[in-house]
């Protein structure tokens, strides 16, 4: 059954996403001499999360760390080697909410959920069928999970288009007539014709300009206050994630090794790596940059086809490297205080900003 409980409470509150023990592995076969040997990559190991209603939760972390990987598991996009995820739906009519395990969602019930669960995809390039119009791409969520009339269906792609600050005529062009700012406005769009609850953004503006960054993210902030969204917020650029996100979860080597609430992560970071991070992010004012020392990690990240024991970062940090208690033992993620999370057993807070 998907549909684990009911319950009642503030529509607002709480979390509409709970991702607990979440595991994704991929298993690399290859032939050596004529007898097959298989590798497994752990992509994302063990990590727990909650995403609260109508708030944004930011992932950050290198390329290779497991964001992505984090994301497509939660919309069931990939299929998660283990873990729990729950989705809580919210009734319009009376603020009950409906718990529902993704996880052992079948594929029924998956398509039914797409109405509440959508992505905004990276490459606004690569997500659209160039041999189909954009009005065409907006409405066909709408032809397969809605009974809309044609003309109820070009009434709602006008409406959308408009709600993202394009103009109607535009759903007769094709996506290559567009730039790419644009592009990504027509993805939002997509993603909205449902009139989704929750929904993922992966690096949705990673692939844009800087100046037409601000315009994107701005749209996705008026978005998420007019209509009451919940966001996973995937990245790499940690101005991107102070800007829109309100909590932010740091990931490396397929882990969360710390988590905090915005602001408190950029002027209180405790795990060595997100020191790292914020040290080779520049700041606005040329002063403060060049008071800032930067962090420099000395070698590659290790291969998640062998992790190592103990501190996934230990080879790479100042103190793990001496430490024996790092290299043995895994640090769990614990409460710092104040919901300040951190997997790092010689945690160190100071002031960053």
């Amino acid at each position: 059954m998907a549909v684990t409980s009911n319950s009642s409470g503030p529509s607002g509150s709480g979390p509409a996403i709970s991702v607990r023990h979440l595991a994704k592995e991929f298993h690399l076969e290859r032939l050596l001499f004529a007898n097959k040997r298989t590798r497994v990559v752990s992509a994302v190991a063990n990590i727990s999360f909650d995403v609260q209603r109508g708030r944004t939760l930011g992932i950050v972390g290198e390329s290779g760390c497991g964001k992505s990987t984090t994301a497509r598991c939660v919309l069931r996009l990939l299929e998660p080697t283990s873990g729990e995820i729950i989705y809580r739906k919210l009734s319009p009519v009376d603020g009950t909410v409906q718990e529902i395990n993704l996880g052992q969602a079948s594929e029924s019930e998956l398509r039914k959920l797409r109405t509440d669960l959508q992505i905004v995809f990276q490459d606004p390039v690569a997500s659209f069928n160039p041999r189909m119009t954009v009005g065409a791409a907006i409405s066909e969520p709408l032809v397969v999970n809605t009974d809309m009339t044609r003309g109820e269906r070009e009434e709602r792609t006008q409406e959308l288009l408009a709600l993202v600050g394009l103009e109607g005529g535009h759903s007769r062009r094709y996506p290559h007539e567009f730039s790419g700012g644009q592009r990504q406005r027509i993805g939002v769009a997509r993603a909205l014709a449902l009139r989704p609850s929750f929904i993922v953004c992966d690096e949705p503006v990673s692939a844009l300009d800087v100046s037409i960054q601000a315009q994107v993210l701005n749209l996705l902030l008026d978005l998420q206050q007019e209509l009451a969204l919940t966001y996973l917020f995937i990245s790499h650029d940690l101005a991107v994630i102070r800007q829109i996100c309100d909590e932010v979860a740091v990931m490396y080597l397929g882990k969360i090794v710390e988590q905090a609430q915005v602001d408190t992560l950029f002027s209180e970071p405790a795990h060595p790596y997100t020191h790292a991070l914020l040290s080779a992010a520049p700041v606005a004012n040329p002063r403060k940059q060049r008071e800032r020392k930067r962090i420099l990690l000395e070698g590659d990240a290790p291969s998640p086809i062998n992790p190592p024991p103990g501190c996934r970062f230990q080879s790479r940090c100042e103190v793990g490297r001496s430490e024996d208690l790092c290299r043995d033992v895994e640090p769990p993620l614990t409460d710092d205080g104040d919901g300040h999370l951190v997997a790092c057993h010689f945690p160190e807070i100071k002031s960053v900003i």
